[in-house]
């Protein structure tokens, strides 16, 4: 257990120092706070879902590589967002209901299809890479098409983290190092934690790994709540959940074959509705009010009753 808590300090503050570098980094080549959120940040807070899912894939644990993904991107919307929701209902600007959610949806199903195929191969894998680049480009083209929207405008940009890009590119390059030292000592945590329990490797992997490495989409989104920063809060969690799809699962199939055993339809489908259920929720004036962030919660709550024996 000492590991687990050790590895997730690790993460978050390995994360912190990617994130924060990387987002100064993006003011200063002057990309969009938008698009930053949805790609360089979401990018950031998904590292320690990319270097626990290999790391765990390459070791042989393949229900932690794929429950990892799986569990982080049903916590991300039923916790993340439900928690964001009870501190400050979301306002979601409309690019993001109009491409990212959809999106995000379409990733979803391809996950689940490939859950119920029962593997991800290296061709499968190869694949998702295709779609992140595919969503990079047409989401900077995108973004392009509409530089000078007051909406985007008022979102502010990330501060710069110093007075030197530098020292900027250091911080970012320390964080990637103590991720990396975070997510095997987070892994080897989780595994021994599983054994002692009696439980799967998948039930670890869907809950204690997942929120563990999904700690910096909830620092991110609640204190963006906190401080009214609802785009950021949304656009960190869907650019989040897309990445994890798309980047981590491909990366990791790619590296070497996943095999989904453990991991079922009972996760794959509660990971696609609570995706299907954002869309009308972020439909409804453009926002996600306490109670449909209550409701987030239940389901989360609801499932772990069903996953843990």
């Amino acid at each position: 257990m000492l590991l687990i808590i050790i590895g997730a300090v690790l993460l978050y503050f390995g994360a912190e120092g990617l994130v924060r570098g990387s987002a100064s980094l993006a003011t200063r080549v002057g990309i969009s706070p938008l698009i930053a959120g949805l790609t360089i940040v979401a990018f950031g807070t998904s590292a320690p879902e990319l270097s626990v899912s290999v790391s765990s894939a390459l070791e042989g644990h393949s229900d932690i590589a794929l429950g990892n993904v799986i569990g982080s991107n049903i916590f991300n919307i039923a916790v993340i967002l439900g928690i964001a929701a009870l501190i400050q209902p979301l306002q979601i600007h409309f690019a993001v209901i109009r491409r990212d959610i959809p999106v995000m949806i379409a990733t979803s199903v391809i996950a689940f299809a490939l859950i119920l195929y029962g593997s991800f191969s290296r061709l499968a894998g190869l694949g998702l890479l295709l779609g992140l680049v595919l969503y990079l480009y047409f989401t900077i083209r995108s973004a392009k098409s509409v530089t000078g929207n007051a909406e985007e405008e008022s979102i502010e940009p990330p501060p710069l983290l110093s007075k030197s890009w530098v020292i900027d590119a250091l911080v970012l390059v320390a964080g990637l190092g103590v991720l990396l030292v975070g997510s095997r000592l987070f892994v080897d945590g989780a595994t021994s934690f599983a054994k002692t329990l009696g439980v799967s490797d998948a039930v670890i992997g869907l809950t204690v790994v997942a929120a563990g490495t999904s700690l910096p989409e909830l620092a991110t989104s609640v204190v963006a709540a906190f401080r009214k920063q609802s785009d950021i809060a949304i656009g960190n969690v869907v650019g989040s959940n897309i990445f994890n799809v798309f980047c981590i699962l491909g990366v990791t199939a790619t590296v070497t074959p996943i095999n989904a055993s453990e991991i079922g339809m009972r996760d794959g489908t509660v990971m696609l509705i609570l995706g299907v259920i954002l869309l009308p929720f972020a439909l409804t004036g453009r926002r996600i009010s306490r109670g449909e962030g209550a409701v987030f919660i239940g389901i989360y709550a609801a499932y772990l009753f069903l996953l843990w024996p």
